[in-house]
């Protein structure tokens, strides 16, 4: 087996990940790997914004408050006054590298507001393509650091362990198939999020929790993998995959309605269609079953005409190529699976209980989400523990580790004749099923029986991402099963039918 070095090894490109890498460059080479293209992650698809307390009528506490209510009690309160009061230093750097956030016609930039905030917080950039513009900037600031290299389509099969620490990773080239060993004096886990274990999804392809499946094979700690967030707003169309319908829309006054044509929010919460987002995601799968699975609709046409394509060009342009004139025909949504509030645990410096390994962005659990993470504060939540995970890095002085046993991974184990692809949508649909939107004991005890029968025999994955990706997954599903049984009462994103009460 081929061995290399690093100093530093970051196993996904998204914004958390990146930002790692950034200040990891200057303490040492730092290897940036992603399994697909250098674009193609859960940043790129962000089509929110950043929420950041800047405005001259907004403060930490408020975006505090806000967050922490959101979460449904269950915050970290720690992590989420780092999250308020580090975020505002983190998105001035991107300013000053170059970010180009959408300004008024006073030269200013322009906060607009999104679910279960109080006060217009959120930036954006482009319109609705903020996550495009957060990973533009980043990769321009890596590609000006000498010591900083990405390599794509390098797809990253398992930790390194050895004595209880983790001594770095073991991956694939997959242009040629060749697997080798990659030793770092640190590994860093920004994988981003689960939504591809779902039937509905708005998360790209590569979402298939691989780092929590990763970290979970290697000993550290996961936590709270019962929280999944639903987005209440994707794209539904029969053969379409779903699309994401992004909540700032709702936030410029577009409006949930149902069959009818009624707003079927009114009454259900104070801050109605900005009700935070398991409440609307119920809401619409609850409408949904009333009418026999048929979508309910955003109407956004009262907004004008000339508003939508320019406020909203992402989803104006990709709503035209299936038909649909947001000028003039409601928008037909429902719920889709969206990003996962529990993760690996690390303290607020991205250390795992691995030593050697720490995780940042989606695939770590802080607690800042508590059970239910507010709108745009995930790419907030990359920038400031992205960085902390790096600082805090830089600061260990950890030396190159030696790795005594490399006989594990010789020689390559067989890809045996399984239909991997198969297995991955029958998980799909369990989950959907099942570990959804709403949830039961039985339901959840047959899901996890089900999976467990999809589970691949090998005792390590061969080098085919397909195959590893599909373990992973299915291992993954059934911790999200497990976790979400454990939890009889029902939190934030996490509903139980069979509850009895409601949970602080």
């Amino acid at each position: 087996m081929e061995i290399s070095y690093t100093d530093f090894v970051v196993v996904g490109g998204g914004v958390a990940g990146l930002r790692a890498a950034i200040d990891l460059a200057g303490g040492g080479q730092v290897t940036v790997l992603t399994k697909d293209a250098l674009s193609e992650g859960a940043t790129e698809y962000a089509q929110g914004g950043v929420a950041v307390a800047l405005g001259a009528d907004d403060t930490p506490a408020a975006h505090r408050d806000d967050t922490l209510e959101a979460g449904a009690g269950y915050c970290n309160a720690a992590a989420v006054e780092v999250l308020v009061n580090e975020g505002p230093a983190r998105v001035r750097e991107l300013i000053d590298w170059g970010i180009q956030f959408d300004r008024d016609p006073g030269g200013n930039l322009d906060f607009t507001r999104e679910g279960a905030h109080h006060h217009n917080r959120i930036l954006h950039a482009c319109g609705d393509a903020t996550g495009r513009e957060v990973e533009r900037t980043l990769v321009a600031k890596v590609r000006t650091l000498a010591r900083a290299r990405r390599l794509p389509h390098h797809y990253t099969l398992g930790l390194v362990v050895e004595e209880g620490r983790c001594l770095g990773v073991w991956l694939v080239d997959q242009t040629n198939g060749r697997e080798r060993l990659l030793l770092a004096r640190a590994v860093v886990l920004a994988t981003g999020g689960v939504g591809q274990l779902y039937r509905y999804t708005s998360n790209p392809a590569v979402a298939t929790g691989d780092g929590l499946a990763m970290a979970h094979r290697a000993g550290a700690t996961l936590r709270d993998l019962e929280f999944v967030q639903f987005h209440p707003t994707a794209l539904h169309l029969a053969g379409v995959p779903a699309f994401l319908i992004s909540e700032s829309m709702r936030g410029e006054g577009a409006r949930l309605i149902n069959q009818e044509g009624e707003r079927f929010m009114v009454g259900r919460h104070p801050d109605g269609d900005l009700a935070p987002r398991d409440v609307v995601a119920r809401a619409i799968y609850n409408e949904m079953a009333r009418h026999g699975g048929q979508p309910v609709f955003l109407d956004c046409r009262h907004l004008g005409a000339e508003l939508l394509p320019k406020r909203f060009p992402t989803i104006f342009q990709a709503c035209q190529g299936y038909g649909i004139d947001m000028r003039s025909q409601p928008i037909p949504v429902a719920p889709a699976a969206h990003f996962m509030m529990g993760g690996v645990v690390t303290d607020l410096d991205g250390a795992t209980d691995l030593p050697g390994l720490y995780a940042c962005g989606e695939v770590a659990c802080t607690g800042v989400h508590g059970a239910n993470r507010l709108a745009s504060n995930s790419l907030l939540e990359g920038l400031v523990f992205g960085e902390r995970a790096a600082r805090a890095i830089l600061a260990s002085e950890v030396a190159f580790p030696t790795l005594r046993n490399a006989g594990f991974y010789e020689p390559p184990a067989p890809i045996l004749e399984i239909d991997y692809a198969g297995r991955q949508r029958q998980a799909r649909t369990i989950m959907w099923e099942f570990a959804g939107i709403h949830r039961t004991a039985d339901g959840l005890i047959a899901a996890d029986a089900a999976l467990a029968k999809l589970e691949l025999p090998h005792e390590r994955y061969p080098a085919d991402r397909l195959v590893a990706e599909t373990g992973n997954a299915i291992m993954v599903s059934r911790l999200i099963c497990q976790a979400a049984l454990a939890r009889t009462a029902s939190l934030g994103s996490h509903h139980r039918d069979d509850a009895v009460t409601e949970q602080p």
